[in-house]
């Protein structure tokens, strides 16, 4: 209620418009389990329908899915509760644990489940393999006898991981490895996930679906109505042949563009200035810059997000 445009500008302007240094935010009760129930799901366009039934987001708090290839998922819905089964928590954060995605994966094999996971464990649920980047860095990370000899060691913390790895190493991530989000509708997350199959074959995929509502600010949806999109998060080392950092991910952009989809800031950014002001909603936060007299003191979002704006 108290400078509403400001409030709505805020979000993804990167420091843009000024330092949020206080919050109130509205909590819910903590319970001590999520009853996580993991569904098989095979085929894109399986896993598109699913997601599209507006059921699963009454009936549970979490809902996100793993995607391993083209023709097989894992569909996980959770729901916190106070008490658990006997015989079916699973302490999944413990060191000697096998890495989330690789239990999920069992799914696909074991076929549907339900376990009890403590909540702490939920909310760090990608830690230990950092999603499975840490793949990369020790192939042999999830194997059982280094769990129980070396996993109470991971995950290195990525500062460390920085500062010990040398140039060519460096070089090699970058031209070779892909961390990105983009945020596409969901009536695109079929051709979405072709599209990136063709670009990176790069799987495991996380997939998390939310609400875009329609309101003022950078990122909404095109139209007057709420809609539902998905985040897609790829990460690691695509298998596809002739990958190459920039150019692929600016094919991803175009494809992002097209459908209306946004791209998670975090990551580097090749976009034009022309594209990211058609992908990002500008004009209440133009408006507040030259209220609040920003160009003063703080660079345009462009300038601090886009790779070669900042070199």
């Amino acid at each position: 209620d108290e400078n509403p445009d400001l409030f709505y500008a805020i979000p993804w302007s990167h420091g843009t418009l000024g330092f949020l240094v206080a919050a109130e935010l509205s909590i819910v009760p903590a319970s001590k389990y999520v009853r996580m129930e993991y569904q098989p799901v095979v085929g894109h366009g399986e896993l598109g329908r699913l997601l599209n039934d507006p059921e699963i987001y009454r009936d549970y708090q979490f809902v996100e899915a793993l995607v391993y290839s083209q023709t097989q998922a894992v569909l996980m819905l959770g729901n916190m509760v106070d008490t658990a089964e006997p015989g079916k928590v699973n302490a999944i954060g413990d060191y000697h644990k096998p890495w989330f995605f690789k239990h999920v994966e069992g799914f696909l094999r074991h076929g549907a489940g339900v376990e009890y996971i403590p909540l702490r464990h939920y909310y760090h649920r990608h830690t230990r393999s950092i999603f499975w980047m840490l793949e990369d860095i020790i192939p042999f990370g999830n194997n059982v006898v280094f769990r129980w000899l070396f996993g109470w060691m991971v995950p290195p913390k990525i500062s460390l991981l920085k500062l010990t790895q040398g140039e060519t190493i460096k070089q090699m991530y970058e031209k070779y490895q892909v961390i990105q989000d983009m945020l596409v509708p969901m009536k695109d997350l079929t051709r979405s996930l072709e599209f990136f199959h063709q670009e990176l074959d790069l799987y495991p995929l996380w997939i998390c679906p939310f609400m875009l509502y329609s309101q003022k600010g950078l990122v909404h949806p095109r139209g007057d109505k709420d809609e539902m999109y998905v985040d897609i998060g790829a990460y690691g080392t695509p298998k596809v042949r002739n990958f190459s950092t920039i150019p692929s991910t600016r094919r991803l952009e175009d494809f992002v563009c097209k459908v209306n989809g946004f791209q998670m800031l975090y990551a580097d950014s090749y976009l034009s200035q022309d594209q990211f002001r058609k992908m990002f909603d500008h004009s209440l936060h133009d408006k507040m810059r030259r209220e609040l007299d920003c160009e003063k003191a703080f660079p345009e979002i462009y300038d601090k997000v886009n790779r070669k704006a900042r070199t």
